[in-house]
């Protein structure tokens, strides 16, 4: 309830107490000349008197009359109004008026009516003829004869429901005000214009080490108050003096700070109260914001710290308005810029840039307000007219409402990373270029190579059948030498040019099932009776070249085969998952490879046993194709015991 619904109360009681007095005045006067007419004319045997008739009509509250059992015998208009009753048709007796609850206490004033004569100021519930319950006030006096005896009962009744309710909806507000007040986290000292305390709360009491309950604080003198709790403040003279001061002055001050010597940190505030021009006391509410104080003070130090770090940070940053206009730069931003601050603020950024008049930032920051945060590159143009890239990263900036209030972008200057990647792709089309023009180099050379090989192997082959009868041994054993060369120099060519073939093939990777390319391979392998082959687990699908792939497992294959030196040869396959790889690896038990040529063997033209069927590229390839699935291939060996061969495939 407000100050002002409070004043409107208390001026209507203030009210009702003044009708009571008339009420009790007119009731006193009213008396005396019932009872000066009844001295003549015995008011109840001579009802139609004309001078108490005028008397009973002229009075503007109910007014009631009743014998001595309780029967009404007169209701003026405003009673018939008040109670509903036409007691010239229904006779009523107040027995029936009584709210049931009430009872009892009317019963004994009505007893107090008839041992002194009249009882003042009676309030108790009713009932109507609707059953609608009613606050009354009722003054009442006994009437009598010339005997003095008394016959009969008068009262004035106002009706004081709507002030009854309204006085108790005060009592309610201010009974939730002081609870209110007492359990505030603030503290609180309502003192009036006499600095006796009219309130206070428990916090109160706590903050200044106040040994006892806030009810007991009532009707205090605070004068000396300051004085006993200046002890407790850092500066006690200054505590003593503000509160003086502001005393003195009588205005509203809000927001003093109060340093205790506990540590503590208050702030204090002090509201007068003035009613119709009057000084009627003061409020002063303590709150401890230590905590706000110390988080405040932490806060100012972290943006002290950040700031320092974004205005010497080598990325540029820039805060923006929704309009793109610049609000805030660093340092690193100047200096990439080529502008000053003073040329900066207030202009915007996408004209002021942009090489396409703003039209990509205007996209970005319509983003920003959608709450979008990303990266983009953008082409620009500094101060000095120079042509540079920036990579933008944007994000949207928020007020305290969460409303998007611009932008804040962090600009990385990319100019010369773009040279590099634009010299880089140049590179790598010189590359390609190379690359294109070897592989038909090596297939030129490999095609004029064989070609001479062939035709020597031809000569060869007819010189041994045309003097096959004058030859000798020796000589039939050269020519024999000779074409083992050429074979193995036949085979060497077409192995370099499988190795340069590698990376040059282009097809797409596709869906490859290991389990039935290996099956495959078993079945058009040579594998001699005497060596086992084993697959372990159940070889998976992987994406790659076929081909390649095929070329991978039948060269490791081939190679256990072929350096196997047991009676009973054994090949293990088996595989692993690990993650986004497969681990594949093949076993033998065969002649082994020491730890020496373990790098070695992936090397080109490398062969630990020399023989006209091996050109030592094979595990070159193998290890070129594994890498190219972006794998990886590597051997555990022991010499006598066999090889392990170990490479990886990703999913």
């Amino acid at each position: 309830m407000s100050q002002d619904q409070i004043d409107i109360l208390k001026r209507a009681l203030e009210r009702e107490k003044q009708a009571r007095k008339a009420a009790e005045k007119i009731l006193e006067e009213k008396s005396r000349e019932l009872y000066q007419t009844s001295q003549k004319l015995e008011l109840l045997l001579d009802e139609k008197s004309s001078q108490l008739q005028g008397v009973f009509e002229n009075i503007v509250d109910a007014y009631v009359v009743m014998d001595l059992n309780g029967d009404v015998l007169k209701f003026n208009e405003a009673a018939a109004r008040l109670f509903g009753y036409d007691i010239e048709q229904e006779p009523v007796n107040v027995i029936k008026l009584i709210y049931k609850e009430d009872y009892e206490y009317a019963m004994v004033s009505y007893m107090e009516l008839q041992s002194k004569g009249f009882f003042k100021d009676y309030e108790a519930r009713v009932y109507t003829k609707s059953g609608e319950v009613k606050w009354v006030h009722i003054n009442a006096s006994i009437v009598y004869n010339r005997d003095k005896t008394p016959i009969a009962a008068q009262g004035i009744v106002r009706d004081i429901t709507e002030q009854k309710i309204a006085a108790e909806s005060l009592l309610r507000s201010e009974s939730r005000l002081a609870s209110l007040i007492v359990n505030l986290d603030s503290a609180v000292l309502l003192e009036d214009e006499n600095r006796k305390i009219v309130l206070t709360n428990k916090k109160f009491c706590d903050v200044f080490n106040i040994p006892v309950d806030p009810d007991q604080l009532k009707g205090q003198d605070c004068s000396g108050a300051a004085e006993q709790s200046k002890t407790l403040f850092e500066d006690e003279d200054n505590f003593v003096n503000r509160i003086n001061e502001v005393l003195e002055k009588r205005q509203t001050v809000l927001g003093d700070e109060l340093v205790m010597k506990n540590g503590k940190i208050l702030e204090r505030d002090f509201v007068p109260i003035i009613k119709d021009g009057i000084y009627r006391g003061h409020l002063w509410t303590y709150r401890d914001i230590t905590l706000q104080k110390n988080y405040s003070e932490s806060l100012e130090k972290q943006k002290q710290k950040y700031s320092s770090i974004i205005a010497n940070m080598n990325l540029g940053l820039v805060e923006v308005n929704n309009d793109d206009e610049i609000l805030m730069v660093n340092q690193s931003f100047l200096e990439i810029s080529g502008y000053t601050e003073e040329e900066l603020i207030g202009k915007k950024g996408g004209k002021l840039f942009s090489i396409d008049d703003g039209k990509t930032i205007s996209e970005e920051n319509l983003k920003r307000q959608k709450g979008e945060s990303n990266s983009y590159e953008l082409k620009v143009k500094n101060k000095h007219g120079d042509v540079r890239y920036w990579l933008i990263s944007g994000a949207p900036n928020y007020n305290l409402n969460g409303e998007v209030i611009g932008s804040i972008g962090i600009h990385l200057d990319i100019t010369d990373l773009k040279s590099l990647e634009y010299q880089k792709e140049k590179l790598l089309q010189k590359l390609e270029k190379s690359n294109d023009e070897l592989q038909e180099y090596a297939h030129i050379v490999s095609h004029d190579l064989k070609s001479p090989l062939r035709s020597i192997d031809a000569l060869v082959s007819w010189l041994r059948e045309d003097n096959k009868e004058k030859l000798d041994a020796a000589s039939l054993q050269n020519l024999d030498l000779i074409q083992t060369t050429l074979e193995k120099m036949e085979q060497l060519i077409s192995d370099v040019l499988n190795y340069s073939s590698v990376s040059a093939d282009n097809s797409e990777n596709a869906e490859v099932d290991i389990e039935s390319l290996v099956a495959d391979l078993l079945k058009i392998l040579y594998i001699p009776e005497h060596i086992n082959v084993t697959i372990h687990n159940v070889l998976p699908k992987v994406m790659g070249d076929q081909i390649k792939l095929q070329q991978v497992f039948q060269n490791l294959i081939s190679n256990a085969v072929k350096f196997n030196d047991k009676d009973n040869g054994l090949i293990e396959i088996d595989v692993a998952d690990e993650g986004k790889y497969y681990r594949f690896s093949i076993k033998d038990n065969g002649i082994g490879i020491e730890p020496q040529f373990h790098d070695k063997v992936f090397k080109i033209f490398h062969s630990l046993k020399k023989s006209k069927d091996s050109s030592g590229i094979g595990l070159s390839i193998v290890k070129k194709i594994v890498n190219l699935h972006q794998g990886k291939i590597w051997l555990e060996s022991e010499l006598g015991s066999g090889t392990i061969f170990y490479f990886t495939l990703k999913k």
